[in-house]
């Protein structure tokens, strides 16, 4: 059974909390499939993303002021590929849609992270998958960051987009990205490598637990 972490007045601490984060087609979430089988508990912001356009009330009738019934799907739902075409070489309707679902993302998966520490259980870590995260100074909310990064060829086969890069125009460089986080990997061999290296962060950040 696993021990129970705890704070010095007894209470049940929260899990160290990790951001995974990276280019289009870097290995985000398969990274993040692999911490979940290596014991930690899991979100990932673009399932969070889904999960607004889905169920918000509030989100779905901000979309449809914005961009009309055409963002609507056969069976009436939101259509989150008709979004991706209108704000792809719209930079001001992009902004406007990050700025609509970012605060709320940001919430759940904060909301998420703290009912762990409810837990009888707690996990020792949690580990979200945040693509825009030193974009957004959003590596404050972590206590820990892993950045997966890959080579252009491999991201636009595992992306199946001719140019990942034109999409991220306005992101920061891996190099930056690797440079500023606490663990970095080029993901350009295999998932069992990918797995080995998760393992050896998990045992890191366990340390980090035990201290």
């Amino acid at each position: 059974m696993s021990r129970v972490s705890r704070t010095k007045d007894g209470s049940r601490s929260r899990p160290l909390a990790v951001a995974i984060t990276g280019g289009i087609g870097a290995g985000k979430s398969e990274a993040l499939k692999s911490f979940a089988r290596h014991g930690a508990a899991t979100i990932s912001s673009d399932d969070i993303v889904h999960q607004l356009l889905r169920e918000d009330a509030e989100v779905r009738a901000a979309l449809l002021e914005r961009f009309g019934t055409g963002i609507l799907d056969d069976a009436g739902n939101v259509d989150r590929a008709a979004i991706s075409r209108i704000v792809f070489d719209d930079r001001e309707a992009l902004a406007w849609l990050e700025a609509l679902l970012h605060p709320r993302v940001v919430a759940h998966y904060l909301e998420w992270r703290e009912s762990l520490a409810q837990l009888q259980e707690p996990p020792r870590v949690s580990a979200t998958e945040v693509p825009l995260l030193f974009e957004v100074g959003g590596e404050t909310r972590f206590d820990a960051v892993v950045a997966i990064t890959a080579p252009d060829d491999l991201r636009r086969e595992r992306a199946q987009v001719s140019s990942p890069e034109q999409r991220e125009s306005r992101l920061l460089p891996d190099e930056e990205k690797t440079a500023r986080a606490d663990f970095s990997y080029v993901n350009d061999g295999t998932r069992q490598q990918l797995d080995e290296f998760v393992a050896e962060t998990m045992r890191a950040l366990a340390g980090r637990v035990a201290e």
